[in-house]
């Protein structure tokens, strides 16, 4: 069940126009290009598709490490969504719109 706690740091409960910003489109940009455009098409044609996606996944959560463990442990879920989006569609760009829609949902949540 989601409690305010488990999510919501300084950033989200009281967000400032850059931090608006960069949660809403540099973030996911920067994220899925480099993870599902980099990390993920990279491992496609060298592995199976479950390892990449479960490889960008971990990679997505590792990158949020710096939120706290618990934080990169809540992003694997939409990471693994993220990962299965790009296997299907193979556009890093609808993913940085769905990254984008899951910070929108989590602001909207916590502000």
């Amino acid at each position: 069940m989601f409690t305010p706690s488990t999510l919501c740091t300084p950033t989200l409960l009281a967000p400032d126009l850059a931090a608006v910003l960069r949660l809403l489109l540099l973030a996911p940009l920067l994220e899925e290009w480099v993870v599902r455009a980099g990390l993920q098409a990279w491992l496609l044609p060298r592995s199976s598709a479950a390892t990449a996606v479960l490889a960008s996944a971990a990679a997505f959560s590792a990158l949020h490490l710096g939120s706290g463990a618990q934080a990169a442990a809540l992003v694997f879920g939409p990471g693994l969504a993220f990962g299965l989006a790009y296997q299907r569609w193979r556009s890093w760009q609808l993913c940085a719109a769905l990254h984008a829609a899951c910070n929108g949902w989590a602001l909207s949540m916590c502000a």
